[in-house]
């Protein structure tokens, strides 16, 4: 029981983090609940509960949603989930969580330099220019078939492709509920999805929903790019600690 209270509070966390941005909340909570639950069963939970609350989102905000850049993230993305999804299967947990580690260090001292240069984000260059960032989207569908943490790179694209922050937000949501939809009929049909795995989900619910409520509350008071700094900042740690502990 002390392990879904410790989970329950990350979980509460993390997705009002998500509530506020659209995007984190599982690369956030993936390390702190692995080491709680073991990463296989991490992976499940924290799947479904992302899916509740880009579901919730996506509704809520589907005014916002921009559907061309949906259609684009979420078709490149596609090419890369079956890799990562077939990786997570085929993988011994410890290569999964030092891959876990290096992902969240390399892509948080990528934003905190962007942040810390103070540069302000170009529109996505036109032509054969933009090929660089189509294959971030496909990189980001490898990442999130293992993790359902693809955030983090999605985000390198969406910041220059998206520049307003409800369309920025809505449509990572729409994005979420399609790939973890996609992710979650897998482990029906392959019957991954056992009863400890959705019990302890169905703990986890309430979390979710106090941490939607905190976050919707905030979301329109935060300062974005210092709370850009202080996520960022928690995730290099996370990473930091993953590498040193294992």
């Amino acid at each position: 029981m002390s392990a879904i209270l410790l989970s329950g509070v990350v979980v509460l966390i993390t997705h009002a983090l998500e509530a506020i941005t659209g995007f984190g909340c599982a690369v956030l909570a993936m390390p702190f609940v692995s080491s709680l639950l073991g990463i296989k069963m991490a992976v499940q939970v924290i799947t479904i509960l992302a899916w509740l609350l880009a579901l919730y989102l996506a509704i809520k905000y589907w005014r916002s949603i921009n559907w061309r850049q949906y259609a684009i993230i979420t078709a490149l993305m596609i090419v890369g989930l079956p890799i990562g999804m077939a990786l997570f299967r085929s993988q011994d947990t410890g290569i999964l969580s030092l891959i876990l580690a290096l992902f969240i260090t390399a892509a948080s001292i990528s934003q905190l330099y962007r942040l810390a240069a103070k540069r302000e984000e170009g529109s996505l260059p036109p032509g054969w220019r933009a090929l660089p960032y189509y294959l971030l989207l496909i990189v980001g569908g490898v990442v999130h078939g293992i993790f359902s943490t693809g955030g983090p790179v999605v985000v390198l694209y969406t910041t220059k492709a998206l520049k307003d922050k409800g369309e920025f937000r809505a449509t990572l949501c729409l994005l979420w509920v399609t790939l973890n939809t996609l992710i979650i009929a897998r482990y029906i049909a392959e019957g991954s999805l056992v009863g400890p795995t959705l019990k302890t989900t169905g703990l986890l619910v309430p979390f979710v929903a106090i941490g939607v409520y905190f976050g919707e509350k905030i979301h329109d008071k935060i300062d974005s790019r210092k709370f850009s700094l202080v996520v960022f900042s928690m995730l290099l740690l996370t990473g930091i600690f993953m590498l040193i502990t294992r």
